[in-house]
């Protein structure tokens, strides 16, 4: 959480570690049509600016083998993942999010759409030992096992994840 003074001077701000404010961050994590994500805290839209991605996954096991949650303890099923050029893992696949359709009115709607997440640095050796790589370029590529199936493992430079995704890292509020 970045305050007035962090945000004037270009600041990271602080890991917020109150449990019951994540909780409430999280049940209202949202987006609009442009890809701006926010909060809502009563009337008021908290944007979010994005280091990387809108999302952050966890591969968190269950009784069957693994399974992929985001920060919003959504479930994540992946079609594919991609590496980038500083070695971060990205789960490309389906998760229901909530979409705010018209800023007029406060209409939201929930949908299973595509989104990309960036994978927790704490889970990347368990990825390792699902991924066969081969050398790319500036990166990584290959496939990687997903409960039984194989899925690819592709290349991409980090300045194209917002582009491709449709997300704004940075938003402002009276952006149309």
């Amino acid at each position: 959480m970045r305050d007035e003074f962090a945000q004037k001077n270009h600041l990271s701000g602080q890991v917020i570690s109150h449990t019951m404010l994540n909780d409430y961050i999280a049940r209202n994590y949202l987006s609009d049509q442009l890809g701006r994500f926010f909060f809502q805290n009563g009337p008021q839209k908290v944007f979010v600016s994005l280091d990387s991605t809108p999302w952050v996954a966890r591969i968190i096991p269950d009784g069957k083998g693994f399974k992929l949650i985001t920060q919003r303890q959504t479930q994540m099923q992946p079609s594919k993942a991609l590496s980038d050029e500083r070695g971060n893992i990205y789960i490309v696949g389906y998760l229901n999010q909530t979409i705010l359709q018209d800023s007029e009115s406060p209409t939201f709607v929930k949908k299973e759409l595509q989104s990309i997440a960036l994978l927790h640095d704490h889970d990347l050796d368990r990825f390792s030992e699902m991924a066969k790589l081969e050398e790319q370029a500036c990166s990584y590529g290959g496939s990687w096992e997903w409960q039984g199936e194989k899925l690819p493992l592709d290349p991409i430079h980090s300045e194209e994840l917002a582009k491709q995704f449709k997300f704004v890292k940075q938003p402002e509020p009276n952006t149309l």
